[in-house]
């Protein structure tokens, strides 16, 4: 398991937050208990697994949502 950290666009309504964290939830290979977006400082934090999924594959999923990715930090755990 590794651990990130995607630093997005300014988060602007409690419903980005719900949005981000339900497709976030969704993907196979994410820690759906370790999600955590935060909307005061516009970051998604979870843990996942290489192996079943990129951590290109999860942004994807925001920035289909229509959200900019600022930066991604990643680290294992």
């Amino acid at each position: 398991m590794q651990k990130a950290t995607i630093h997005l666009e300014p988060l602007t309504c409690p419903s980005c937050v719900q949005k981000i964290e339900n497709a976030t939830k969704s993907l196979n290979g994410v820690d759906k208990d370790s999600v955590k977006v935060l909307f005061n400082s516009s970051k998604v934090k979870f843990d996942f697994d290489a192996d079943k999924i990129s951590i290109q594959d999860i942004e994807k999923a925001i920035t289909t949502l229509g959200y900019d990715v600022i930066k991604t930090q990643v680290k294992d755990k």
